[in-house]
């Protein structure tokens, strides 16, 4: 499952740590911790392989840098510097064709979205770290991420997880898909001039200017993503778009009920317009009444459930994972921004450092196939469901 395209570059590796820009410790992309074990026979791990060499992988919504080591501590710092480095040694055993990359980390102090400047900031900085190796290109269409799987690379697609930053310039969201991003959240977790966020107690829906910027990422061919938008403004989106849309990264709020997840009505929604669904991995977010400790058990509980409410063909995953200490990573922003409170605000969960089989970017999509494999599903269902349904949306909207 790894590249043979990756030849070991290391982001940044064109300047000097310490005299270019202030260097961290980063966390390992590689063997951080020990793999999960799902206890296969070698016949089903040669399946697996196949699987994943032989079928188009696409994350619809992860976060492929190398977290500093101590997280907790540092992440302010690191976000700053506005210099991610990528974990290309971890990708390359990914198994991923594509990867959508949600931008707006580095720089960022604010939690309502990021803002402009820093946006094009981490634009900037990750293009030109990509301009500086082969292994990964820009992924702006679905023949790029064609392209990637048939060169052995990976195709990066830019996306932003909320549109505050465009303010009321519609105009504005003809300049990030000219500059390469073509997927974008309406809302991040907070109301802005688009529409409702998943935390506010009263959403009030898509706004007209909302609908305005619906429209536009319609005729340009941007991809809606619905994660972290309220259910009224998820709603209103999928009425007004005349293209699919997307929930790139949650749940099932059926199964776990918390403002994170999506309800039955929402999921039914967005499949019934053409749409799709990518089950979240990020700690304490997918938990399930059966698997109350979070591991890829537990995320799976929703896969099965939304495959049971919505069809497989509806179905796919966004892990949100990082590489490095993720819970270190709520801990700082949960401090500094207060971003947690939609998550601990429903049923009672047991607390994990990690979840086992899904940490980081590098194992998930290998550990998926396993858990698919494991359980019975046909060669079809999983080619569908780790890259195949992305990919029928995607021509869709793009």
């Amino acid at each position: 499952m790894t590249s043979t395209r990756y030849s070991g570059y290391q982001s940044f590796s064109y300047l000097e740590p310490g005299a270019d820009f202030r260097d961290f410790t980063l966390a390992a992309d590689v063997d951080r911790l020990p793999g999960h074990d799902l206890r296969l026979t070698a016949e089903q791990e040669a399946r697996v392989a196949r699987l994943l060499a032989d079928n188009i992988v696409v994350s619809l919504h992860d976060h492929p840098v190398r977290l500093p080591e101590k997280a907790e501590v540092e992440l302010l710092a690191w976000n700053r510097e506005a210099r991610l480095a990528y974990g290309y040694a971890g990708l390359s055993r990914s198994g991923m064709d594509a990867v959508f990359d949600n931008l707006g980390w580095g720089a960022c102090e604010s939690r309502a979205g990021w803002k402009w400047d820093d946006v094009i900031t981490d634009l900037g900085m990750r293009f030109c770290d990509f301009a500086h190796q082969d292994y990964v290109i820009r992924a702006e269409s679905v023949e790029d991420i064609r392209r990637a799987h048939a060169e052995g690379r990976l195709a990066v697609v830019a996306g932003l997880e909320g549109a505050a930053l465009i303010e009321n310039e519609v105009d504005r969201i003809d300049v990030l898909y000219g500059l390469g991003v073509r997927q974008m959240g309406i809302a991040f977790s907070d109301s802005n001039s688009l529409g409702g966020g998943l935390r506010e107690k009263r959403d009030g829906g898509l706004t007209t200017f909302g609908r305005r910027a619906v429209r536009r990422m319609n005729q340009l061919g941007m991809a809606i993503d619905l994660s972290h938008a309220g259910d009224r403004t998820a709603l209103d989106v999928i009425e007004a778009s005349d293209k699919p849309v997307l929930i790139t990264h949650a749940g099932a709020r059926g199964l776990w009920d918390t403002p994170r997840m999506k309800p039955d009505e929402v999921i039914r929604a967005c499949a019934q317009a053409g749409g799709m669904i990518g089950i979240e991995a990020a700690p304490h977010t997918t938990v399930s009444p059966e698997h109350r400790r979070h591991t890829i058990e537990s995320v799976m509980d929703h896969f099965r459930y939304c495959v049971d409410l919505v069809g497989i063909e509806h179905v796919g995953f966004g892990p949100d994972t990082f590489f490095g200490d993720h819970m270190g990573l709520h801990h700082a922003m949960s401090e500094k921004l207060g971003v947690r409170d939609a998550i601990t605000s429903g049923p009672a969960f047991e607390p994990v450092e990690y979840v086992a089989g899904l940490e980081n970017p590098g194992e998930c999509f290998p550990n998926i196939t396993r858990w698919l494999v494991a359980h019975g599903y046909s060669d079809e269902d999983i080619a569908a469901v780790i890259g195949g349904n992305a990919l029928r949306v995607l021509e869709k909207i793009w």
